[in-house]
């Protein structure tokens, strides 16, 4: 899919200005609006809010910078917003270019190759082997340095360091877990971060003091809990049913042999 290129705005114009169409853009550019190419019923303001959000792009949460709708809950990362139509030469997908797709593939694989989350919405995909990354992911670089460990520079680990699961292995040092995806390596003290805990640098989550967004509430545990127990009862009532039935049925046949003898 061939998309034209997103310029980004560079100068601010006064709301009494018209409208400015860039010819090669999916998008009309005020100042601090934009129409979007997805969104274009209405403008979208780009604001700086401390809430956490949803991008109706790629479908992960943010938090701080972003472009939203004052008419209605549409929002994006200020990166989704600008996301460009292709990369060539990213680093963490050098031997092919990357093209932008606005919706997931109906086929195929459904997670992204560098935090392993499922990709729902806005992602990067490489037609000549299927990689894809979300475009939070694709702000990352394989070297460079995190708010969470300033002091020294992390570098990406080879892919092929996970397990056959995707599990790196390495304990991060922001969840205190381990988990799947890429990892960032500091070649220093030996610390480790997480991919998937590298985008909370990018998206505003982390500057912004949120945390634990993608942990399950403690009613969805409760409730499975509750499911499980009643499933145990369920199969518990139905295996002493059958066995009712078997005495049943056992008590009924040997009634029937001792009247045919007896006759």
């Amino acid at each position: 899919m061939e998309l034209p290129k997103n310029p980004r705005p560079t100068t601010s114009v006064p709301r009494k200005y018209p409208l400015i169409e860039f010819p090669t853009s999916p998008q009309l550019i005020v100042g601090e609006e934009m129409l979007h190419f997805n969104h274009p019923q209405h403008p979208l303001s780009k604001l700086d809010l401390p809430d956490h959000f949803t991008c109706s792009g790629c479908k992960e949460y943010g938090a701080g910078m972003r472009f939203t709708c004052q008419q209605c809950d549409f929002q994006l990362h200020e990166f989704c917003a600008h996301a460009p139509p292709d990369l060539k030469d990213h680093p963490f997908h050098y031997l092919h270019q990357l093209t932008f797709y606005s919706k997931p593939g109906k086929e195929g694989k459904s997670k992204c190759d560098v935090c392993f989350k499922p990709a729902k919405g806005y992602a990067f995909r490489c037609s000549a082997c299927g990689f894809q990354m979300h475009p939070c992911c694709e702000r990352l670089s394989s070297e460079t340095s995190f708010l969470c460990h300033p002091a020294h520079t992390l570098r990406l680990v080879p892919a092929n360091m996970a397990g056959a699961n995707g599990d790196s292995g390495f304990v991060c040092g922001v969840c205190k877990r381990k988990r799947s995806g890429r990892v960032f390596h500091c070649t220093v003290c030996g610390y480790h971060l997480h991919a998937v805990c590298a985008k909370n640098m990018v998206n505003g989550l982390y500057a912004n003091g949120i945390k634990d967004l993608e942990k399950p509430s403690m009613l969805g545990s409760a409730f499975r809990v509750v499911s499980k127990v009643v499933i145990v009862l369920f199969e518990g009532l139905v295996e002493g049913m059958a066995e009712g039935v078997g005495e049943v049925l056992g008590d009924n046949l040997a009634r029937g042999k001792g009247r045919n003898r007896s006759s």
